[in-house]
């Protein structure tokens, strides 16, 4: 199925205008409220979502209330996802496979996103004596377990013959990891580029290892959704990613308000951001593809590094479904 611009409504006006889908049916079932769980702060959708108050605006008729909740970690919102206290999740790989893996009741219904830029980059004190991937033996690293930036800096220690057993791994996010660089209570962070670029231009940290140098190493990002809530809400679910096309064709569309946006929001510098998305474009379109999901098979990192108990039931877990409905609401907005 083919969906044009006009298909899509790409102007902020039709985005946010009263005119949105056509409604549900009578005998839809309807959720007390939908809960939506993101890491904070590297979702843009999600971003999106909160700032324009798209999904509000699309569930008000119906009087459900949308709860847009962010984590630290992706471990805390996948056993957010797993035991139903969320509906929906947005993070990255690495948490989604390891709740798929677990044998939870979850599937995945489309992408987040998939950049083809790797922003995750290994930083350190600027004036320390690491200056390279070869010197983090025996260092303190600091980088969140089990996300992203655990696999980056686990492939980026295997170029050099070394693994995470050869570091000192501490587990940290950005906002603990930030101050304990400055402090010089860690030597090494392991993080995006975008939220790690105020720290280099103040001098304070050097990049050791560029993640842009290895692209081959970029998977997509899920958007994961509690089993129950699909089966139990298809309507509802359909309609949400509707929004998440409609959301991912505007950002294209407006580069530099969604630039600010998101700039705004995570408090990162608008250059920082911009230089994220070079070519103006965010790469948000969550269609969940063959090709994505290949590429979400190739993520062995996570078994070699224990990060999997059990396997993904590949079959299962990727349901296009949901997505095609979503597309067919599109297409009967313009009917």
């Amino acid at each position: 199925m083919t969906l044009t611009r006009r298909h899509l409504g790409i102007g902020l006006a039709a985005l946010l205008g009263a005119s949105a889908l056509p409604a549900l049916t009578q005998e839809a079932n309807l959720p007390d409220a939908i809960r939506i769980g993101s890491t904070a702060p590297r979702h843009l959708k999600f971003i999106l979502f909160r700032n324009l108050g798209l999904l509000e605006k699309e569930s008000e008729a119906e009087g459900i209330p949308v709860e847009l909740v962010t984590f630290d970690g992706g471990s805390e919102a996948s056993v957010a996802l797993g035991s139903g206290q969320l509906d929906l999740m947005y993070t990255g790989n690495n948490p989604a496979l390891r709740l798929a893996a677990f044998g939870a009741d979850v599937i995945t219904v489309g992408l987040s996103s998939w950049n083809p830029l790797n922003e995750t980059v290994v930083v350190a004190r600027a004036d320390g004596d690491i200056d390279s991937i070869d010197d983090l033996k025996g260092r303190n690293v600091a980088y969140l377990s089990g996300t992203v930036r655990h696999s980056g800096v686990s492939k980026a220690l295997e170029t050099v013959g070394l693994t995470t057993d050869d570091v000192e791994s501490v587990n940290f996010g950005i906002k603990m990891a930030g101050p304990a660089l400055a402090r010089g209570d860690v030597g090494v962070i392991v993080e995006s580029r975008s939220t790690v670029q105020t720290l280099i231009d103040q001098g304070l940290a050097k990049v050791v290892f560029d993640g842009a140098e290895h692209p081959e190493w970029v998977s997509p990002y899920p958007i994961t959704v509690n089993g129950e809530f699909a089966r139990e809400y298809p309507e509802v679910l359909a309609r949400i990613l509707a929004v998440d096309i409609q959301t991912a064709a505007w950002s294209d569309s407006q580069p530099e308000e969604t630039i600010r946006i998101f700039a705004e929001e995570t408090g990162l510098p608008v250059a920082a951001v911009a230089a994220t998305y070079p070519d103006n474009a965010f790469h948000r379109a969550p269609e969940i593809t063959q090709a994505a999901i290949d590429s979400l098979k190739e993520e062995a990192f996570m078994s070699a590094n224990g990060l999997l108990e059990g396997s993904v039931d590949w079959d299962r877990w990727g349901d296009r479904a949901p997505y095609e409905a979503a597309l067919h609401l599109l297409q009967a907005r313009t009917n």
